[in-house]
């Protein structure tokens, strides 16, 4: 029997594939995702490591600056 998901259906299995491929990205060490991601490209895998580590620290700072030092900031 041949079903024919429907749009929402499609949509919903390509939203759930793409989460569990990021998952799996996010989930690289950096030198590995780094190796990975300078195969066939004009970056060397050390560039792309660069890049990721500052990618990461501002990743940081930025989660830092959003979330409260303490809980008496969060009741001001």
């Amino acid at each position: 029997m041949n079903v024919t998901p429907t749009r929402d259906q499609a949509l919903a299995n390509a939203r759930r594939i793409l989460d569990q491929a990021r998952a799996r990205r996010d989930s690289l060490p950096i030198r590995e995702a780094a190796e990975q991601a300078a195969v066939g490209s004009f970056r060397s895998a050390d560039e792309i490591e660069l890049i990721l580590r500052r990618l990461h620290r501002r990743a940081a700072l930025a989660e830092q600056q959003q979330t409260p030092a303490t809980p008496a900031a969060v009741a001001a």
